[in-house]
């Protein structure tokens, strides 16, 4: 019994000073951000990195998925005569939750277990020590960058993943199964509200990839400076971005939709 509280305990003061540790981490990211103000190339590149290099897994899984909800969202509003509204459907499916989640799942997959790598081989190779030896801050000309490519990246994704999960859905409703191309276009257009549906999932796909960056930055910063150490910081880059990108989709669904 007395181990076993020993245990709770351990771990829970090691998650507490984890958490104060990545909460500064984040403070001195956001303080010495100003370098990429003056040097937007260093932001330009990491938005390459983590964006247009995950452009692909983006565009395919987009668009398999705006197939099958054509496909399914089909099959069920036909039971109920409605079928026309089959473009209103994916769109509203795609812009509030699937883009913005799906997206974040697929780019911390991606772009976060890579950017956890890249730190932490930095680290465990001792290229963060040695600009320290030459005068150059790691947190303004690695860490900040990065984070603010992530940032910037994520909106943009979210947006390519959820158009072409509308071509997809127009392909398997409109062209394959045959609904009225009339009435797809302007059932969607007349139910999809700009400010209410597309901006929030604009602001749900920004704080996911705040949170995705941050995790996958502080995994590699704080990672033991082995192979194995590596490793197991990209695993759980993958995992907590994954349950965090979950509770803060259930947190900022309540808030935007249903008025919480």
């Amino acid at each position: 019994m007395i181990d076993a509280l020993r245990q709770i305990g351990a771990r829970t003061v090691d998650g507490v000073w984890k958490l104060g540790c990545a909460t500064r981490f984040t403070g001195t990211i956001l303080a010495r951000s100003g370098m990429c103000l003056r040097r937007p190339q260093l932001v330009l590149d990491q938005i390459y990195f983590t964006g247009v290099l995950s452009l692909v897994i983006i565009i395919v899984s987009g668009l398999f998925v705006g197939l099958v909800l054509g496909l399914q969202g089909y099959e069920t509003l036909k039971r109920y005569g409605s079928a026309e509204a089959l473009g209103t459907l994916v769109a509203l499916s795609l812009v509030r939750e699937l883009g913005p989640v799906v997206s974040a799942l697929l780019f911390a997959s991606r772009a976060g277990s890579a950017i956890t790598a890249r730190i932490g081989i930095m680290k465990s190779t001792e290229q963060l020590s040695a600009m320290e030896m030459m005068a150059v801050d790691p947190h303004s000309r690695v860490l900040a960058p990065v984070f603010w490519g992530g940032v910037l990246s994520m909106p943009l994704l979210a947006a390519i993943f959820s158009a072409f999960g509308v071509f997809g859905g127009y392909l398997i409703g409109v062209v394959i199964i045959g609904v009225d191309s009339g009435a797809f276009w302007s059932q969607m257009q007349a139910n999809v509200d700009l400010w209410s549906d597309v901006m929030n999932g604009v602001i749900k796909s920004a704080v996911f990839g705040v949170a995705v960056t941050l995790i996958a930055l502080f995994e590699g910063y704080d990672a033991p400076p082995t192979a194995e150490g590596v490793s197991y910081a990209v695993t759980r880059t993958v995992v907590t971005s994954a349950l965090a990108i979950l509770a803060l989709d259930f947190v900022l669904t309540s808030f935007m939709f249903t008025g919480v």
